[in-house]
Order: structure tokens, then C-alpha cells, then sequence
């Protein structure tokens, strides 16, 4: 008899990656088939979001497509597990009955009992890589114990807690034993890891010890919560070889009465001042931050304020979110006064003048060398749409520099074939908003 096949959807964020990967590493080890396609599956697994409104519907929307597979009788069982079902179980539950099972966010035994496997705290480190091979997430805590008020993370997530820093450097190793080159550290708050069990903030330390493991080329940190900053952290990033000169820090606003509401436990001019240490400390650094518009103590003046931080400050990279009022956040009670037409014009134009920096900081490039890793390669691909009369090719690599994350990042784009995860060096030749266009030097 035929062993049932499992697909898993993971929706959401990076962190969902890593909890998907280890699922399915699990379920692999225990001999349940994993499929690649929804088509060749018998049960559904969906890792659902619950961070905003927008991201929630994708869930449900997700789910209830899944239901219909399983009543046209193209799916056996589906089941919904992560931010989502932690959230809202009982909800989905008489909405959704025709789910097979709702798992919270710790209930990994759980589902993997329900799938015919177990969990084996033995090998708590291994993973199924759903991303380019030599680029891996790496989890480094759980939960959050910031107070911010429009976030319900700690509803789904819990409290902030930390991951014994020999487990986390053994994963790492494991990793890079399989070719992992680049490692992105996560966490909802990566800047207090240590906090909870070591009294102090050990981040520092982590990407000393991330970085010095052999086969690792580069390091980076993302979520690095501004309040409360480690200092130290900046040395780490600063000088050690492997860690890269980037830095993930959102900031969320800068209006003074934003950030009080908010409850991100800083001020617009400590922040400035931060950012200013950073780029002293770290000459070149790239600094890539979050914002909200639309937030309910958000004015015309207030929106102005961050227009002009916008500015003052021409961040390298930088994403906008609009306003998600979520039930049990302290600002809920505030209510949703911006409408979302106006959140949606505020978003646009921060993201305009987001626009203008990057195009300037990309052509400021041409012309330069850069150390560029491959992540994929694309056939009959166009590579110019800033040069005038450029043309489709038959092969473009696709790659980022030490500045960019992965997935939310800038791209350079190389003619020719380079395989991925290889590092090449490129001299940087045309530049947009967004991506690079780039020759191999040598060829």
C-alpha cells in the first residue's frame, strides 16, 4: 500500500521557513514522503501568519483553497498549523470545519503525531532547506517581550527565549557541512538573545562564534531592535571578516508622539543618534529598516516628521507596512482612524522618496567592483530595462552583494552562466531603483 504523501505551505515570514524546514526534516527522517507539488500530495500542511490583516486573509484564503482540493477529492486531510491556528483556532475551527486538525505555534509533537511521526530532541538541529542551498535562516530565539503596541507577536509567539548558543553554533555547523555559505540570524528581537538566560545581551558573542566557523562566508543580522541597542554588537559587525556590514534595524517612525503611542521605548533623537554611532563605527554599513504609516496617532504632522526622517537619515534599504489595528494590542482601543486610501497614499509617497535614495546609492556603484553570491540562474531573461536598446539574453546569474538580504533585497543581474552559491567578482555596469546590472570581471 501506497504511503500518503505530505506537502507543507509555509506562508509568512522567514521565521515560518525555518519552522516548515524542521517539520519536514522530521517527517522525512521518519520515513513520510514529502512532495514538491501540491498536485502529487495526499495531505496539505499550511504554517499560517497571523501578523496583519493582509497576511491573515492570505492564510485563510490559502486554507479554504486547500478544503476545496480535499472536496473535490484531490486531498485526503489538510491541516493548519502556526501563527494563525495559535491565534484564532477556536475561530477557524467553526468557520473552517472541514480541517482535519488547527496546531499552534509550539505544538511541533503534535502535528508530526498526526502525520505518523515523532519529534527526536536528538536531532533538533536538522532541516529540510526550502532556500537556495547555500543560504540558510537561522532561528536563534522565540517570542518577543517588547511592549509595542500595535504588535500581537507575543499573542501568537510568547515570550522572548533564547536558544542555548552550543545548539544554535551546531545547527550552524551542520549547515555549513552541507554547503551552506551565508547565514541569516532571525528572531523576533535577535539584539536580546542572552538576555533571558545569560542576564546580559549576547548577540556579540553569537556572531563572533557564527562567523569563525569554517565554510562560512558571510554572517547577517536581522531584527536588531533599536531600543536598548548593544553597543558591543558593533565591533562583531564591524571588524570580523565573515559578519557582514549590514544591519536590519527597524524603526518603525519617528514623529515623538508616534513612538510614545507605539511604546518602542525610544526617542526620534536617541534613534538618530544610534544610526549615527552605527555609520561611525561601521564605515560603509548598510542599514536596512521597517516603517508603519497610518498608525492612529499619526497626523499630517506627524507624517511630515517622517517624510523628513526619511530623508535626513537615506536609509539603504527600506519597507513600508500600513496600519493593521489587531485585536489584543494595546492599540487596538485606539481605533483605525486613517483610512486606508490614505494609509495606501502615505505608504507611496515614503516609498517614492525611498525610491530616490536608492537609485542614488545604486548609481553611485557603477563603475565599482563588487563581490557578488549567486542564488540562481534564469535562461532568455532581459537584462537591462535602464539601458537604452539592451536586449534578452540566453542566460542571466542572478545574485546579491554583501549589502543585500535575501528575498527582500536588491539583485544584481550578471549575462552568462555562474553557478549557484558560487561568489564571483563583478564590476557593477548599469543601476535602477532595485537592482544592479553587472559583468563578470575576467570573462
Amino acid at each position: 500500500m501506497r504511503k500518503e504523501r505530505v506537502h507543507v505551505i509555509t506562508m509568512g515570514c522567514a521565521k515560518n521557513t525555518v519552522d516548515s524546514e524542521k517539520l519536514m526534516a522530521h517527517l522525512g527522517l521518519a520515513g513520510v514522503e514529502l512532495t514538491e507539488s501540491i498536485d502529487d500530495a495526499d495531505i496539505a500542511v499550511i504554517n499560517t501568519c497571523g501578523f496583519i490583516e493582509a497576511a491573515k486573509r492570505e492564510s485563510i484564503d490559502m486554507i479554504i483553497a486547500q478544503v476545496k482540493r480535499k472536496a473535490k477529492g484531490k486531498l485526503r486531510k489538510v491541516y493548519a498549523m502556526g501563527c494563525l491556528t495559535e491565534r484564532y483556532r477556536e475561530a477557524l475551527a467553526d468557520e473552517i470545519p472541514e480541517v482535519d486538525g488547527f496546531f499552534g505555534t509550539h505544538e511541533t509533537p503534535a502535528i508530526l503525531k498526526a502525520l505518523g511521526a515523532e519529534l527526536k530532541h536528538e536531532l533538533l538541529g536538522e532541516r529540510k532547506l526550502t532556500t537556495p542551498s547555500h543560504t540558510a535562516y537561522l532561528k536563534i530565539s522565540e517570542g518577543c517581550d517588547n511592549p509595542c503596541s500595535f504588535c500581537a507577536i507575543p499573542l501568537m509567539r510568547g515570550r522572548h527565549g533564547s536558544r542555548p548558543a552550543d545548539e544554535i553554533i551546531a545547527e550552524a555547523r551542520l549547515l555549513a557541512s552541507r554547503g551552506v555559505r551565508e547565514l541569516v540570524v532571525i528572531g523576533q528581537d535577535t539584539t536580546s538573545y542572552g538576555i533571558d538566560t545569560e542576564g546580559k545581551r549576547t548577540i556579540a558573542g553569537l556572531l563572533q562564534r557564527l562567523g569563525d566557523i569554517d565554510g562560512i562566508a558571510w554572517v547577517r543580522l536581522m531584527y536588531a531592535y533599536p531600543a536598548k541597542f548593544p553597543l558591543d554588537l558593533l565591533d562583531v559587525i564591524g571588524h570580523h571578516p565573515s559578519v557582514c556590514a549590514y544591519l536590519d534595524l527597524p524603526v518603525q517612525h519617528s514623529a515623538e508622539a508616534v513612538l510614545r503611542s507605539m511604546r518602542r521605548g525610544i526617542t526620534r533623537r536617541a534613534t538618530v543618534d544610534l544610526i549615527k554611532r552605527i555609520r561611525d563605527r561601521i564605515p560603509g554599513v548598510t542599514l536596512r529598516t521597517t516603517l508603519i504609516v497610518g498608525y492612529p496617532a499619526e497626523g499630517e504632522r506627524e507624517f511630515d516628521d517622517l517624510q523628513g526622517f526619511v530623508r535626513e537619515i537615506a536609509f539603504d534599504r527600506l519597507g513600508v507596512f500600513t496600519y493593521s489595528q489587531e485585536e489584543g494590542t494595546e492599540a487596538y482601543r485606539l481605533g483605525d482612524p486613517v483610512p486606508a486610501k490614505e494609509k495606501e497614499r502615505r505608504q507611496s509617497v515614503i516609498m517614492e522618496a525611498q525610491q530616490k535614495i536608492a537609485l542614488a546609492r545604486n548609481e553611485a556603484l557603477i563603475g565599482s567592483r563588487q563581490r557578488v553570491l549567486i542564488d540562481r540562474q534564469e535562461g532568455d531573461t532581459s537584462i537591462g530595462q535602464p539601458a537604452v536598446g539592451r536586449t534578452a539574453i540566453g542566460r542571466t546569474a542572478i545574485g546579491r552583494t554583501v549589502r543585500d538580504a535575501p528575498d527582500i533585497d536588491n539583485e544584481v543581474l550578471i549575462e552568462g552562466t555562474i553557478p549557484p552559491g558560487s561568489f564571483v567578482d563583478v564590476e557593477i555596469v548599469d543601476a535602477s531603483e532595485y537592482d544592479l546590472y553587472g559583468k563578470e570581471i575576467g570573462t
